[in-house]
């Protein structure tokens, strides 16, 4: 099959020299760290953007593609909404395309008994504003034509999808045009601190001096916080995906049953995903983190695979280092970008999935087939603050699955908070402390 475009795939892009000062560094290129760049640049701070790897070479560019207010947790949802807003224009300032279309996303009951928690999900649909609405069997088959055997579902026609491994590259290659320093290949090995304070960053090619240090690392975020003496109680699961080839379209947005998740790409195939499925590697901070994790645990942990022990090389592998010198290489150089292999009999059942859906299509031909490490917090909501414990730090990670649709709003955010000003929503539940405080962590109300 032939490889989509992930960063794997592609020679480094982004090569600016590093100057030695910066009002802020930001680290790691997926979509969270590309936005606050944008976000700062236009502020007028002179930014630079360090990544290990490649600009969205991990799970910005291999997400499912949707931007979703539908099943969130409420406290997320005015966030969502801002990051369409912003999504709706963003295409018109990067001068391309980005894929981003709002076209809708559909949660389909299988039986009557999924129809429960759909319809308990629209009281924060309510409160929220929402256009979100339940489907009868005969509007659903309305929308959906040809597909067999489901029952009814929850519709959101404000909501889109855009194109990951578009997306996020096309808007740091319109930050380096505005003069945004953006360095592939360039790990941050530490931090470079002054009495406590955070004054910048050691990377594989020197020092760079900054005010401010933005950690955008998505699954990385965890291992580099610990080495810094920071918690950040921080796992992941790998999630396998695969692309079809071009077929006629049975619907235009993003949709998923019990299942399987399927979206529609402008090549005209549907990206595919298990909705069931994903595989949890035990390495040494599952262990680590295993009581502050207990809490989501009582919920049975359906569909999970569970792995005795972390690859190699991964953040979590039980042979990565978890200190390290900086004058030397470090994790971070020794796998520059997280490609894990996706699960096959899983990535084959999704073909037989589809058909059964769609029997008068058969099952589809696949052009690709990929997995991605999803970084997930204990209560499944992301860590959007500053850093307790390290000043002149601003941590944004642990986006849980999340991250490409609210991603635009979360780099305003993240901007905002390092330029000290409000960030213009409640982000009490984002908060970095709350791990330490002796806050309630546990899931919120989702889908």
């Amino acid at each position: 099959m032939t490889p989509f475009p992930i960063g794997l795939h592609l020679p480094a892009r982004f090569t600016a020299p590093l100057p030695a000062r910066a009002d802020v560094v930001v680290i790691g290129g997926g979509i969270a760290g590309v936005m606050t760049a944008w976000f700062l640049a236009r502020a007028g701070q002179s930014v630079v953007l360090c990544e290990k790897g490649r600009i969205a070479g991990e799970q910005s560019s291999r997400n499912w593609g949707w931007v979703r207010k539908q099943g969130r947790d409420p406290a997320e949802i005015p966030l969502v909404a801002e990051a369409q807003a912003i999504w709706a224009g963003l295409a018109a300032e990067v001068g391309q395309d980005l894929g981003y279309r709002q076209t809708g996303v559909l949660y389909i009951a299988n039986t009557a008994k999924d129809i429960g928690p759909h319809e308990d999900w629209m009281v924060h649909a309510r409160a929220h504003g929402l256009d979100t609405r339940m489907l009868s069997r005969a509007e659903l088959e309305a929308m959906v034509p040809n597909a067999a055997g489901w029952v009814g579902g929850l519709w959101t026609a404000s909501d889109g999808r855009a194109e990951p491994w578009v997306a996020v590259p096309a808007i740091a290659a319109a930050l380096a045009q505005r003069g945004v320093a953006i360095a592939e290949d360039c790990a941050v090995r530490a931090l470079d601190r002054q009495a406590g304070r955070v004054t910048g960053v050691v990377t594989e090619r020197g020092r760079i001096a900054a005010d401010h240090v933005v950690l955008a690392g998505g699954a990385w975020s965890g291992l580099f916080a610990r080495s810094e003496g920071l918690y950040l109680p921080q796992l992941m699961v790998r999630a396998s995906v695969c692309a079809t080839e071009p077929l006629p379209e049975v619907f235009a947005g993003a949709a998923a049953d019990a299942g399987f998740a399927f979206r529609r790409r402008e090549d005209g195939g549907y990206t595919l995903a298990p909705a069931d499925f994903h595989e949890f590697l035990i390495g040494p901070d599952a262990f680590r983190h295993l009581a502050i994790y207990r809490p989501g645990l009582r919920t049975p942990v359906r569909g999970t695979r569970f792995l005795p022990a972390a690859p190699r090389g991964f953040p979590d592998a039980w042979s990565t280092p978890r200190r390290w010198a900086a004058d030397a290489p470090g994790p971070f150089e020794a796998m520059r970008v997280l490609n894990p292999a996706p699960h096959a009999p899983r990535v084959e059942r999704l073909r037989e999935d589809f058909a059964r859906a769609f029997p008068a299509l058969g099952k589809p031909r696949l052009r690709a087939a990929w997995a991605g490490m999803i970084d997930t917090m204990p209560d499944v909501v992301p860590v959007i603050d500053h850093a307790e414990g390290a000043p002149g730090l601003t941590i944004v990670t642990g986006l849980s699955g999340h991250g490409f649709g609210i991603g635009p709003a979360i780099g305003r955010i993240a901007a905002d908070l390092v330029l000290g000003r409000a960030p213009g929503h409640d982000l009490s539940r984002f908060r970095h402390a709350r791990f330490t405080d002796g806050s309630r962590i546990e899931p919120g109300p989702s889908l």
